[in-house]
């Protein structure tokens, strides 16, 4: 009770210093003012409310009562590293037997699977670069493969429910009908998450996937919160002083991942005077955006990925497979840290070609003042790739190691500890920032003034 007590005085202080500031209520009055972007704003809501209420369905057939806390599958969220990050992006549904237990987990795999053949096989990029229709056939794709993939990881979590839950939890008893029962629902609800978000891209405020993990990210924000409450009040060690630490240090790492991933190093390139009939092209100096962080937080989900294989040798090597287990060790971290700086290099040189910008600069009578055009130009954009996403990678990798260094130094629990790096933190700002700058870009064009009393919000596009 103390807990909630606590958590609900430091929401209406967050609350009060809002509603006390004249600007941010003179914005909210010009957002509602704006006919369609209050439509997409409530559109966005109530598939959202849909998402969450979704949640807490339990799959048909299993006992509700026999899985709150202290149940097998909630300890196994607490003990397993991955399930519990799979938990936090599902909102909770995976240690809720829901019917969206699943969440978009597996449509990211089949994202990031297409994405990794469109880069390495031929026929795949000729269908990325066929404009619109080559988007349609790639979606199609995606969508199903995320079948495909959701028919292996189905089954898998139903047996996984068998193994930690008591028989009686399971109404119609265990068998093979309900396995592919439960299968069945479990695709159908990711392929419903999944059409949610695509609703909320079309006719809501955008990035509808990447919306729809952020909210179930957040959505175990009070929970974990709670629990990290209850252990500093309730052990000798513990006091209301350290969670003030942890707020303010939460407070100073999302600062600095927003720094970082608004980063930005701008290559001026001039553009030669054109005079075609009575018109006058080029002549003005513009600017390619490199940015700090260009692969965002794919090189954490690769580096994490990979981090399970040695677990596949726990029967072969225990001491191996052991020692890349405990989250909080040194092993661990420090391979994690290497291939995170690695696979940053590496994925910032796919989707970054700079023989290709300067190709298409000298193409359009464009150059870097200063650099001669061609292979000086593509050393020269190469020279400043290097340079920035060097500082980059380390702070991905410092990103990836903060909910273990949490753990390890501050004792703060495993649920909070997920809000301090990794995954759930890059996702949660890259996503806020995009949702800011459609809001912002509809502000704007209906002259009122941004969300900033400065410049404008950088999204991660």
């Amino acid at each position: 009770m103390k807990s909630y007590l606590i958590v609900g005085i430091i929401l209406l202080a967050i609350v009060a210093l809002m509603f006390t500031n004249k600007k941010f209520l003179e914005t909210v009055k010009n957002i509602f003012k704006i006919e369609e972007l209050r439509k997409r704003l409530g559109y966005t809501a109530l598939l959202v409310l849909i998402y969450r209420l979704g949640c807490y369905v339990v799959i048909p057939g299993i006992d509700p009562n026999l899985l709150g806390e202290g149940s097998g599958l909630a300890n196994q969220m607490d003990s397993n590293n991955l399930l519990g990050l799979l938990n936090v992006f599902s909102g909770g549904a995976f240690a809720n037997a829901a019917i969206f237990a699943l969440g978009v987990m597996p449509y990211i795999t089949a994202s990031i699977i297409i994405q990794l053949l469109g880069m390495m096989v031929p026929a795949v990029q000729k269908v990325m670069k066929e404009g619109e229709s080559g988007r349609r056939k790639m979606n199609q794709w995606t969508r199903l493969l995320t079948i495909g993939v959701l028919a292996l990881q189905g089954p898998a979590y139903v047996a996984n429910l068998y193994n930690q839950l008591p028989a009686e939890a399971f109404i119609f008893g265990s068998s093979v009908l309900f396995t592919i029962y439960a299968t069945i629902l479990l695709i159908s609800g990711t392929m419903f998450v999944m059409w949610l978000g695509e609703k909320i891209t079309d006719k809501g405020i955008g990035n509808g996937v990447s919306l729809i993990i952020m909210i179930g990210i957040v959505a175990r924000l009070p929970h974990a919160l709670l629990a990290e409450l209850s252990a500093r009040l309730n052990t000798s060690t513990g006091s209301l002083i350290m969670i003030i630490v942890e707020l303010i240090l939460l407070f100073l790492v999302f600062l600095a991942t927003i720094a970082v991933v608004q980063a930005v190093r701008k290559v001026p390139v001039q553009y030669a005077k054109r005079i075609i009939g009575n018109k006058q092209y080029g002549g003005v100096r513009q600017y390619i955006p490199l940015k700090m962080n260009a692969a965002n937080v794919m090189p954490i989900i690769f580096a994490q990925a990979l981090m399970f294989i040695p677990m596949l040798f726990a029967n072969v090597a225990p001491k191996f497979a052991g020692a890349f287990a405990d989250m909080t060790g040194v092993w661990y971290n420090l391979t994690l840290a290497v291939l995170v700086i690695a696979f940053t290099f590496f994925y910032t040189a796919i989707i970054i070609n700079p023989q290709q910008m300067a190709d298409d600069m000298k193409r359009n009578g464009g150059f870097v003042p200063g650099v001669k055009p061609g292979k000086a130009t593509v050393q020269y954009i190469d020279g400043i790739l290097t340079r920035i996403t060097l500082p980059g990678s380390i702070f991905l990798a410092l990103v990836a190691i903060l909910p273990a260094l949490a753990m390890k130094f501050l004792g703060i629990q495993q649920a909070f500890a997920y809000f301090f790096g990794g995954t759930s933190l890059l996702i949660m700002v890259g996503v806020v920032l995009d949702t800011l700058q459609q809001i912002e870009s509809h502000l704007l064009n209906r002259h009122y003034d941004g969300l900033m009393k400065t410049g404008r919000i950088q999204g991660r596009h």
